[in-house]
This record gives C-alpha cells, sequence and structure tokens, in this order.
C-alpha cells in the first residue's frame, strides 16, 4: 500500500536530536521509519555521500543490525539491494521490559484466568482514556487532536507520525513498546483502537490497516473525514 510522504514537519528540537545523533544511529531511524532503504536514498537521507553512506551501513552489517533485501527491477541489470533491520536491529527500540510484562500476564491468566486478565485490559482503558481525553479533548478540530496524539503517542515510544493521503488522515506508528503484552493479549490493541476512535469522534471514522501483530512493520491507522 502506498501512502503520500506528505509528513508533518518535526519540531526545531527533534530535527536538532536527529542531526546530532551518530549516523550508525540515524541509519536505524530511518529504516525503522521508513522501511527498505538503497544506499543512495540513505545516503540522501543523511546528506552524506554514497560511499561514506556504505561504510555506515557497514558498520550495522557487521554488527547484525541489518540485512540485505533483493528487489527485483524493471528492465535488464543486477536486481537492486536495498536494506531492512534485523530482528537484533529493532531490539535497538525501547521494548517496556517484554520478558517481565510477559511472565505477569501469564501469571495474572492463571491465578485470575481470563476474566481477570479482561478486567486487568480494562482498568487500563479506563486509565489511559481519562489521560487521553483530558489532554485532547479540549483541542477543536480533527487535525489538531491527530497530530496531538501522535505527539503523545510519540513520547510513549510509538514513533507515531501524522500524514495526510487525499481527504484522508494517516495515523502511522512505526513502533509498538507494548508488543510482547499485545501478542500476549490482543485486547490491549481492541481497547486503543476503541480509544481512537472516542478521539475521532464524529469528524470521522478510523481503521487499522497494518498491524506489527498480522506481520506488518508497523501500526497503520486511517482516519476518514465525514461528508459534509
Amino acid at each position: 500500500m502506498r501512502y503520500a510522504n506528505e509528513s508533518l514537519e518535526n519540531s526545531p528540537a527533534v530535527t536538532q536530536a536527529a542531526s546530532a545523533a551518530a549516523p550508525v544511529d540515524r541509519i536505524l531511524n530511518l529504516l525503522k521509519t521508513q522501511g527498505l532503504l538503497s544506499t543512495a536514498s540513505i545516503a540522501g537521507e543523511l546528506g552524506i555521500t554514497v560511499e561514506a553512506a556504505r561504510q555506515q551501513i557497514q558498520k550495522l552489517l557487521t554488527g547484525g543490525l541489518i540485512e540485505g533485501r533483493q528487489a527485483s527491477q524493471a528492465g535488464p541489470g543486477r536486481p537492486s539491494q536495498s536494506w531492512a533491520l534485523t530482528a537484533a536491529g529493532n531490539a535497538r527500540f525501547p521494548d517496556t521490559h517484554p520478558q517481565l510484562t510477559v511472565q505477569l500476564l501469564g501469571s495474572i491468566r492463571q491465578l485470575f484466568g481470563e476474566e481477570g486478565l479482561d478486567k486487568l485490559i480494562d482498568q487500563r482503558a479506563v486509565e489511559t482514556r481519562a489521560n487521553y481525553l483530558a489532554a485532547l479533548k479540549p483541542i477543536k478540530g480533527l487535525k489538531a487532536r491527530l497530530t496531538r496524539l501522535a505527539e503523545i503517542r510519540s513520547a510513549e515510544g510509538y514513533m507515531a507520525e501524522l500524514q495526510k493521503d487525499g481527504r484522508d488522515w494517516l495515523l502511522l506508528e512505526n513502533h509498538c513498546p507494548i508488543c510482547a503484552a499485545a501478542r500476549t493479549c490482543q485486547g490491549f490493541c481492541r481497547a486503543e483502537l476503541q480509544l481512537f476512535a472516542e478521539i475521532v469522534g464524529e469528524e470521522g471514522s478510523i481503521a487499522r490497516e497494518e498491524h506489527v501483530l498480522a506481520g506488518a512493520r508497523r501500526c497503520a491507522y486511517r482516519v476518514k473525514l465525514k461528508s459534509k
């Protein structure tokens, strides 16, 4: 699925932080947020020469953080090569104590059954809903609310961004810091989608189009504006 590349501009603080990061870290961040990229594309994004990009890529290859992917191309010539994060590369991004989380959820399920686990998720949803709505309810306009929602989600580790796609908005989450918990109990994902729908409100509708738990690289939500 192709999306428009009309992202919201990063704040100066975010831009400065990204510029100050080591080249290898910036490459990891690019591959996390944009997916497969060629050496030339990486060089262009970082504003460095292709040779300099190759040197940084070699460091990441040696560290086992990225891997090459062959992509067929139209016409004669060799297939083009792009780069993607390995499991070790993805592990460089924050995941909220996955093993402990899974163990705790397993213990709750064992002690209190599925009903007890559902109550835990419901309670988390109630608390999250209260915090989100307190921050977003006063904001007028769907675009402004979605912009703030992406900021909140990014602060929580979801690497979220908002993009325009025709008349629709796309809320993209390039990382899932609770992925281990979500795999153990998908009630977390269901509760989040319900919360997002409440935030969108009567101005539109929201649907999840890509899901990390279904094998996608990221979670993507399409927000459709209601016809006036």
